[in-house]
């Protein structure tokens, strides 16, 4: 049983100083809420007293809840009037230098066996510790914004802090209601060390005009079920603040330079484009601190240059090509699906009926729409039977020979103007553009999978890709119900270029024994609101997936920080491989 803690002050009374208050107060825990002047104070009052007026107009919190929460706080100025309270923490600017002379003046305001916290998201609390007379009563207690919302708490602990201070943090974690995960003192601790590396990298692809601001976000919540994209997420974050996380990860994690601020966010910043506090960051908002976007989309490739599309081709027999030929045929296209034989077209066609009948049961298909669908599929074994459609997407094994060799022979059997369409993932679109002698017309469309679900389409364009190619393959992927995404033909294009890395980076931080998978996952789902942790998507995706996808990342870029975990690549090799095989970083004996 830990510590019963009868006061606790906090000191700062910004969105997260008033939401840690908050936190306390709903829980029953009288809060002494400190700022440095009556001005500030009174910004936390109104911070406080606005969130939980909301909690009320929406059904969250009674009128009663909220006058006994506001009846537990009691707002002072200044540091002496926290000589009594159990518990200090902290949660002014992220500032080392300020952060030490906070905790220097608490060490001699606190009683001898008070706990100081701070709410620090990456700076060293060592060495915040140390500028206390009582290193061993410091800690970190990490609450994630909205703190009233957000079930994680990141428990730090530096290499001489008390274990009884560290289990009289955890079982107060446990009276508020939060999930805690205890972690050594380290730059971005779990949740801002994996997420900032992955938002970093999505703004080097947009300085880089690799993608619109509007794709890559898109591409990582249509691709990924993210609740928000990386640079919506950034402008929520601030701008600001991520760059002092980002450069302060980056000097004291090893000097990656995945975690080395991107200009463009330096260069914004002194612009005072700090997001949706200043008004407008990689987004325009209505006002500042308004979460409505008023600015369009960025311009694409006009639709009038798009190329009739009334008949398909699609090229394989696999789970992904089932798929495809799904959502052509649901969407009123003729599709001719061309495989090795017709054994192969026979178990295709038989999974197709049943995604179809599944699609009935489901009621998001009427038994009408399903015969329709079937009835517009040409079941056929040679390419030849593709010399007049209009595209062909093919969707054969991920194996550059076996792929270069079909564009040579789709060249030799289509008519002109036809676009050819690949589904790879992670193979270079342009080695198969050069395989036809009409590279203007091939493009990668990227499914995923399964196809019918998910909504995102990467539409890759190489270097010969014409415009009317490009706009042939957006509206097509529209008239199908999907969302597409414009990028460049570069390595794991938007969403595994910035998915995998992440993922990897998780294995690193397993891998030098910082946290457990465990901890790991409920972090990110917890603390940033992912839908599956890591290592859970790690085991549905497959390891040897996610190595051969890094390698090829890492062979690519040359980026030291892309290189595979040894870890992944040790479990691979024994046979490890995730959920398919029974046992990847957890057992799955149900498989």
């Amino acid at each position: 049983m830990g510590r019963e803690f009868a006061s606790v002050g906090v000191v700062g009374l910004g969105t997260m100083g008033a939401g840690i208050v908050e936190v306390f107060a709903r829980n029953g825990i009288a809060v002494l809420a400190v700022e440095i002047n009556e001005a500030a104070l009174q910004r936390g009052r109104d911070n406080l007293r606005g969130s939980v007026d909301r909690a009320v107009r929406k059904g969250k919190l009674s009128e009663a809840d909220r006058d006994a929460l506001l009846e537990r706080v009691t707002f002072a100025v200044g540091l002496p009037s926290l000589h009594a309270a159990d518990l200090v923490i902290e949660a002014v600017p992220e500032q080392l230098e300020l952060k030490q002379r906070l905790f220097a003046d608490l060490d001699g305001v606190c009683k001898a066996d008070a706990i100081l916290a701070t709410n620090t998201s990456s700076l060293s609390v060592t060495e915040i510790s140390v500028a206390t007379g009582r290193p061993d009563r410091v800690i970190g207690m990490h609450f994630f914004n909205p703190a009233p919302v957000m079930k994680l708490v990141e428990v730090v602990r530096t290499v001489v802090t008390a274990d009884d201070v560290v289990t009289d943090i955890e079982g107060l974690c446990a009276r508020l209601g939060k999930v805690d995960v205890t972690i050594g003192d380290r730059a971005g601790f779990i949740a801002n060390a994996l997420l900032f590396g992955y938002l970093n990298q999505a703004v080097s692809l947009l300085e880089a005009r690799y993608a619109s601001r509007e794709d890559i976000d898109a591409a990582m919540k249509l691709g990924c079920g993210l609740p928000m994209g990386p640079l919506a997420l950034l402008d929520l974050i601030g701008l600001d603040t991520a760059y002092e996380i980002l450069d302060t990860m980056y000097r004291r994690g090893g000097r990656d330079r995945r975690h080395a601020p991107v200009p463009l966010i330096k260069q914004m910043v002194t612009a005072g484009l700090l997001g949706r506090k200043s008004g407008r960051g990689f987004y325009a908002y209505e006002k500042p601190g308004s979460p409505v976007v008023v600015d369009g989309a960025a311009a694409t490739a006009t639709e009038s240059e798009a190329r009739t599309i009334a008949k398909v081709g699609v090229v394989g027999s696999g789970t992904m090509a089932t798929g495809i030929i799904e959502v052509f045929a649901r969407a009123g296209l003729e599709v001719v699906a061309v495989t090795r034989g017709a054994e192969q077209s026979g178990r295709t066609g038989e999974a197709l009926k049943t995604s179809l009948d599944e699609a009935v049961v489901r009621g998001t298909l009427d038994e009408a729409a399903r015969d329709a669908a079937l009835g517009r599929v040409t079941w056929s074994a040679t390419i030849e039977h593709l010399a007049d459609v209009d595209l062909v997407v093919e969707a054969v094994v991920e194996d550059l020979s076996v792929k270069k060799a079909l564009f040579a022979a789709l060249d030799e059997t289509c008519k002109p103007g036809v676009v050819l369409a690949t589904t790879t993932s992670s193979l270079p679109v342009i080695e198969l553009a050069v395989a036809t002698r009409r590279p203007a017309d091939v493009v990668g469309l990227h499914f995923f999978n399964p196809a019918p679900a998910v909504g995102l389409v990467e539409v890759v364009r190489t270097i010969r890709t014409s415009d009317a190619t490009i706009a042939t393959a957006t509206a097509v992927a529209r008239a199908v119900a999907k969302h597409p995404v414009v990028c460049a033909d570069r390595s794991g294009f938007v969403v595994n270029a910035l998915l995998f890395p992440y993922l990897n980076d998780a294995v690193k931080m397993v891998e030098a024994s910082y946290s457990t998978a465990d901890d790991i996952d409920a972090a990110m789902k917890l603390g940033c609101g992912y839908p599956m942790g890591p290592f859970e998507l790690l085991d549905v995706v497959g390891l040897d997936v996610a190595l051969a996808m890094q390698r090829k990342l890492y062979l690519e870029l040359r980026e030291p920080g892309f290189a595979p975990a040894p870890l992944l690549e040790q479990l691979v090799t024994a046979g490890y491989l995730g959920r398919r095989v029974g046992r990847g970083f957890r057992d799955h004996p149900e498989r």
